[in-house]
Parts: C-alpha cells; sequence; structure tokens
C-alpha cells in the first residue's frame, strides 16, 4: 500500500454500499480522496441476505472510489449494523494475588478476557468489551486503574453481542470482492467518531443514525459509549408505507419522499398536490402533500419513540445521566424535513443534525459532509488510527529487537522498561477472527 497512508471505509449498508478513500493531511485532519456508490441490493435491515448481490455492489462501489482517486484499493475497514445487534450493562472483577503491585495492562485484560467467557445466547458473540468506570477495592469512579494498588479490580462493562453469521456474512462478502479486511467497526461507533465532538461527549449526547434499514442509536456521556442499539426500522420502511398509501411504485414513492416530504404535516396546505405520471397508458394519479405528510410523520413518530424508549433504557432521566448535548441526527433519513422539529417535539431534548466534517480537511467536498456519508467517514477515520497504531507498534517492536542486539555496555544501568502497549481493542481481535474462520472455510 501506498507508503501505508491511505485508509478505505466500506459501508455496506441497506439502500447503498459506499467506499470511501482518505488519508490524514498535515494538520492530522481526514483527506477524502475519492468516493464510490452503489445500489445495495443484497442487504436487508443491514444483514446480507444475497452474497453474490453484495459482492457486486462492492465492487462496483470499490471501482469508482479507485477510478476517482487513482488509487488501488487493496483493505478495507468495514461497518456493521443490523437488527441482530443488541447491547447490554454486566460489571465483572478479579481478585489479584498481589495487591502490593502496581496494576497493569496484563490485569485489564485478564478483566476483560473474563467478560467475554459471559454465555451468550447459541449464534451470538460479543463485539465489543467497552469498560466504563473502575472499582479498586471498593473505591469507585476511577476512570484509568493503571498505574494503582489494590486487591480486587471491577468494572461495568458496556458489552455490544451480534450473530456471528451475519457478521462472517460481511467478511465473506469482502474477501470475495477481492480485498482484505483491515478491520470490523460497529457502526453506530464509527458515526460518531465522524459527527460528534469532544465536548459533546462529555456533556452527554445520543447519536441517532438513520439509515435506510435500521437506525442505529449510539450514547455518550463523561466522553465514555454508554449504551449503543440497532432498532429495525430506516427510511426504506417511509417509502414502503408512501408507495401502499399511495398506490405507487416504489421509485416513485423514494422521489416523492426526498422531494416534498416533511415529518410535520402542519406544514402543507390542504390544496397542495403532486401528480404522478400512472403506468403505461394509466392515468396519472394526484397526491396531496398533506396525505405525504401525514403517512411520513406516523412512521417516523414511530421511530422517535423507540430511540427515546433506548435513550430511556440507557437512564437519561436520572439527573447523573442527564443527556445535556441532547441529540444529534445523522444517516440519509436525517435530510428529511422538518425532522429536528418533530424530534425536539417528541423527546424533549435539545437537537441538532450531524454532518461528518468533525475531522475532515477543510477543502473537503461539500457532497462528502452530508448525513449520507456519515458512517463512511468515520470507517476512514477508523482505518486510519488502526494504521497508526500498527504504525507505532511497529517502531517500538523494532526499537526493543535493537536495543537486544546491541552490544552490552553498560550493565549496572535500569532494565529496559518494554514501552506501554495500547490496549487491543476486542475488534482487532474479532477482525482476527473473522479472518482465521474465512481463510480456514476456503
Amino acid at each position: 500500500m501506498e507508503n501505508n497512508k491511505i485508509s478505505v471505509g466500506l459501508d455496506v449498508g441497506t439502500t447503498k454500499i459506499v467506499a470511501m478513500i482518505g488519508r490524514k493531511n498535515e494538520y492530522g485532519k481526514a483527506e477524502i480522496l475519492g468516493i464510490g456508490r452503489a445500489k445495495s441490493l443484497g442487504v436487508h435491515r443491514g444483514v446480507v441476505n444475497n452474497i453474490t448481490q453484495t459482492i457486486q455492489s462492492i465492487q462496483q462501489a470499490v471501482q469508482e472510489a479507485e477510478a476517482e482517486s487513482g488509487q488501488k484499493i487493496e483493505e478495507v475497514t468495514v461497518g456493521i449494523a443490523g437488527q441482530h445487534i443488541r447491547s447490554l450493562q454486566h460489571s465483572d472483577y478479579i481478585t489479584r494475588a498481589n495487591s502490593e503491585l502496581v496494576i497493569d495492562e496484563e490485569d485489564i485484560d485478564r478483566l476483560i478476557n473474563q467478560v467475554h467467557k459471559l454465555v451468550m445466547l447459541p449464534g451470538e458473540e460479543i463485539i465489543h468489551v467497552l469498560p466504563q468506570e473502575y472499582k479498586i477495592d471498593g473505591q469507585g469512579e476511577i476512570k484509568e486503574p493503571i498505574g494503582m494498588y489494590g486487591g480486587r479490580l471491577e468494572a461495568n462493562f458496556h458489552v455490544v453481542v451480534g450473530q456471528v453469521s451475519s457478521i462472517r456474512n460481511i467478511g465473506r462478502c469482502v474477501k470475495s470482492s477481492g480485498l482484505e479486511l483491515e478491520g470490523i467497526t460497529l457502526e453506530p461507533l464509527a458515526s460518531a467518531n465522524a459527527v460528534l465532538s469532544q465536548e459533546e461527549k462529555e456533556a452527554g449526547v445520543a447519536l441517532i443514525d438513520i439509515g435506510g434499514g435500521t437506525t442505529d442509536v449510539a450514547v455518550f456521556k463523561d466522553g465514555i459509549i454508554r449504551h449503543t442499539a440497532v432498532i429495525p426500522f430506516g427510511g426504506n420502511v417511509i417509502t414502503e408505507d408512501i408507495k401502499e398509501g399511495c398506490s405507487i411504485i416504489e421509485k416513485q414513492a423514494e422521489l416523492l419522499k426526498i422531494k416534498f416530504g416533511s415529518a410535520w404535516p402542519g406544514e402543507n396546505k390542504d390544496n397542495e398536490i403532486v401528480s404522478i405520471p400512472g403506468l403505461r397508458g394509466r392515468e396519472p394519479k394526484e397526491i396531496t402533500l398533506k396525505n405525504l405528510s401525514k403517512i411520513i410523520h406516523a412512521r417516523v413518530v414511530e421511530i422517535i419513540e423507540q430511540v427515546y424508549v433506548e435513550i430511556k433504557n440507557y437512564g437519561h432521566e436520572e439527573q447523573k445521566k442527564k443527556l445535556i448535548a441532547g441529540i444529534v441526527l445523522t444517516g440519509g433519513g436525517a435530510q428529511l424535513k422538518h425532522l429536528k422539529q418533530l424530534v425536539e417535539y417528541i423527546t424533549g431534548m435539545d437537537t441538532r443534525i450531524g454532518f461528518p466534517n468533525e475531522h475532515l480537511a477543510g477543502d473537503s467536498d461539500e457532497e462528502i459532509a452530508s448525513p449520507l456519508y456519515a458512517t463512511a467517514v468515520g470507517l476512514v477515520m477508523d482505518g486510519l488510527k488502526r494504521q497508526e497504531r500498527k504504525r507505532i507498534e511497529k517502531a517500538e517492536a523494532e526499537e526493543i529487537i535493537e536495543e537486544l542486539e546491541a552490544p552490552p555496555l553498560k550493565i549496572e544501568e535500569e532494565p529496559i522498561v518494554p514501552p506501554r502497549k495500547e490496549r487491543r481493542s476486542f475488534l482487532d481481535k474479532l477482525t482476527e477472527r473473522v479472518k482465521d474462520f474465512l481463510d480456514n472455510a476456503e
């Protein structure tokens, strides 16, 4: 790969598949070099249900991105979402053999690995284990336990669970498209990285990513992810309702929704009418915008109410857990007119539309900074971070080897302390497992 600088995000969505190529510019921002998109045909509600079609769409998106950027794509960071994702809170502890020793990485790894032994439903696998706060010998609210002393180390964990088969199918699609899997990321986390500022994550915020097949929710507070959920409805069910309610074909319903749709029925006058050409030789259909808005409104209210249930599940109503920054809407569905007002009306929380320009280079294309591409931008950033980590690890490993190979000059000096390695995220381990599985399956 060209000086290991470019990173590729692959967002396998229900309506579209996006391949986005980016690299870090000298200011540490992500600069997008190329983007390719293809209609997604083999994905339903975030889950691959037709491998052949998905492979074709991935290849099409990748070729388009390659043509636009002049780069060759070999590895991708892919996002997983889908209705099979759920999350739970769990607390666990370990007892340390020697409380006189400082708590280190290994203790935390031991604790995290213990959480991985949780018994899940058949066919489910833990995707993420995210530590929230630690407790040492009963003293709570510790953010970073490394370097402290104590015998009993416990923590609350946010555990994200998904279906093994769905994750493997995505891996298989990527592999069969002639690409290497560089990493796997939970889509709500990727979108959150792209559109939220650090201040919002500290203050408390709920990110709602309204896609075609699913709506992803990620709740942050005190800079830590607290809750994730995937709701199996998105923009497609709205289109479906318009199609049935107005007896028109899907393509027309989608266009109507984008051009004239609004989430707030009071906006339209009774006499505003759109005429839609009938199918071959039939009369055109007349649809009032008021009716259109009523259909959209009913479905959007249902989606927002489910999202609100998730926000309450996290505990937003407790004073300490209040989400001060409110709600950020992103994804293609966030472009629906008057959606912000409706969300504020239903939840009573401050709301803004999230554009993924938080970490993009200043001269980025208008189009890329659309909520539509939030997940793709987040995946690119994730890939860049992953490469940075690999580079640091490689450099450190080389340093240690050099030091070991160097002729011993003064033995009595202090011993080499290996540098503190960054904790590998469970996703790296998951990626490796998926890779191993795919290699053995072939």
